[in-house]
């Protein structure tokens, strides 16, 4: 239709142009002009996409400071503070119109902080254990074109990987350099990756599968999600703290493993089944820290002073991140 038969003229398909747009639809005659192509716009080119401040574990003002930062202090903190203010109910009105801003969904190894449950929670996402991992990774594909899996990278890489996706369509994010680790085209990437790992299973090595597989050939190989797709790819099995001691406790008498994960398991397995020749994948591994924390005397310290009415060490999450946490948990209880 010609424009002049029209009330009103918006040059640009942007977000600006076409939230005008929706708005005096209804009572005014619209015409659009854009480029050839109206995914051209500098709302669908811009690199860093829309940032606003929507986690209820975030506040505007953080942006606003966070901005200022960005800036030198060049820009103008009055309108600085009229747009991250005014960001958050904004976007809410872009969503409630119908618009799908992004096309990830933050899925959590349960082994991670309150807050980033929280974060997961918010945003659609669920936590997982090594043992529902490939479950829950299958359920976030139907909610989503693409997976934000934290915080361990190996576990993301070795389950997505199990489930079809190449390693090719997975990209690594550095929170350090504040980018993302990728050689190709970012809209073929399937899978994005925190950058971190557990310190205990990051030690087992290819060299260690190799010089298992050069002095014990017969030896059979089993390790955790958790060690590198280099290790895995090498091993005989792989899976969860649950199918290393299932598979261990049904093997028939006689046989031997290697086992890679935290010396403590494969010490208990070592002592529990002594028909079979175990050892560790490493054997210069030593055992998890963080875990050893955690022990029979400081557990029945705790419940005597509980019973005595004494709180020993409580540990308090604040209730807005306590509530999204939960609800990742409760997707994944749901599901798995």
């Amino acid at each position: 239709m010609p424009c002049e038969d029209r009330d009103v003229i918006i040059v640009g398909s942007g977000i600006s142009a076409l939230m005008l747009a929706d708005k005096i639809t209804a009572f005014k005659n619209v015409v659009i002009l854009t480029k050839s192509k109206n995914d051209k716009s500098n709302s669908m080119l811009s690199q860093g996409g829309i940032a606003v401040s929507i986690s209820s574990s975030d506040h505007w003002y953080n942006h606003f400071k966070d901005t200022l930062n960005a800036g030198c202090n060049h820009n103008d903190p009055t309108a600085t503070k009229v747009l991250v203010e005014n960001g958050p109910p904004s976007i809410k009105k872009l969503i409630d119109g119908g618009m799908q801003f992004d096309r990830i969904i933050p899925i959590t190894y349960v082994n991670s902080t309150a807050a980033i449950k929280a974060f997961v929670g918010e945003n659609g996402g669920a936590t997982v254990t090594s043992s529902n991992a490939k479950k829950m990774l299958k359920w976030a594909f139907t909610q989503k074109e693409r997976i934000l899996f934290l915080p361990d990278q190996h576990l993301g890489r070795n389950t997505a990987f199990e489930i079809g996706v190449p390693l090719e369509k997975m990209a690594v994010w550095n929170p350090t350099s504040d980018q993302i680790e990728y050689v190709g085209n970012l809209q073929d990437v399937k899978v994005i990756l925190w950058k971190g790992h557990c310190s205990v299973h990051e030690n087992f090595t290819v060299e260690n599968v190799n010089e298992i597989k050069k002095n014990k050939p017969s030896m059979n190989i089993i390790v955790h999600p958790e060690c590198s797709r280099e290790v895995v790819a090498l091993a005989d099995y792989v899976g969860s703290t649950k199918y290393i001691i299932e598979t261990i406790e049904n093997a028939p008498n006689g046989s031997k493993w290697a086992i890679g994960t935290e010396m403590n398991l494969v010490n208990r397995l070592i002592e529990n089944h002594s028909d079979k020749e175990i050892v560790s994948l490493n054997p210069h591994m030593c055992p998890c820290l963080t875990m050893n924390r955690i022990d029979l005397p400081h557990l029945l310290w705790v419940l005597e002073s509980l019973k005595r009415g004494e709180i020993i060490n409580q540990i308090s999450v604040n209730e807005t991140i306590a509530k999204g946490a939960v609800l990742a948990l409760k997707r994944m209880l749901t599901r798995a």
